[in-house]
């Protein structure tokens, strides 16, 4: 079963508009929102996750480049921005840093379909990372919790380091609970 796939087309142009969103139902984007302007753009990117944002640039008020920095910042879409082609080495300059996909007009169908698919692989990799940067800032968090209590059971009980550490992990052995478990235990025993 192929997973929904949601996309946020902004584009100023009606026709343009309809053109992209027959390409983007090519590439199983089965829920297309359309906004003509950045501020309708931005409200309903903060009520729905979209897989895919697409700007089709210039807009009516603004060139583009602004919005499609705002939505690579403050959103998890892959970002796109489509420009003339006499402007799209100077914005691919401005937006590269920010992890934003140029393309120029007119869009060939078959290089679209292989920007789209590098867009998800980029997206793919970025989730990746982002979960390990979670789960190491988890490890790290925990280590504090566990450096804390082994501060209160030196100052507390006048343990050595070495006498707190192994405490800590027979307890945990003892109790078959973790050694954070412990941790937490020994802050609530002895902190105030």
């Amino acid at each position: 079963m192929i997973p929904l796939k949601k996309a946020l087309l902004i584009s100023h142009s009606e026709q343009n508009a309809n053109s992209l969103s027959d390409l983007l139902r090519d590439e199983n984007y089965t829920q297309i929102s359309v906004s003509c302007t950045s501020a309708d753009a931005k409200r309903l990117a903060d009520k729905d996750e979209f897989d895919l944002i697409c700007i089709n640039a210039p807009l009516a008020a603004e060139s583009g480049i602004e919005l499609s920095a705002y939505f690579a910042k403050t959103t998890h879409s892959c970002v796109v921005i489509i420009v003339p082609q006499k402007n799209a080495d100077d914005v691919n300059d401005a937006l590269t840093e920010h992890g934003v996909l140029v393309i120029a007009k007119p869009i060939n169908k078959h290089l679209f379909h292989h920007f789209l698919q590098f867009t998800e692989c980029f997206k793919m990799r970025m989730l990746s990372v982002e979960k390990e940067n979670e789960k190491l800032r988890h490890m790290v968090e925990d280590i504090k919790i566990i450096n804390r209590a082994k501060l209160l059971l030196i100052s507390c009980l006048n343990m050595s380091e070495e006498q707190a550490h192994r405490y800590l992990e027979k307890q945990a052995m003892d109790l078959r609970t973790s050694k954070l478990n412990v941790a937490k235990q020994v802050i609530r025993t002895y902190e105030n």
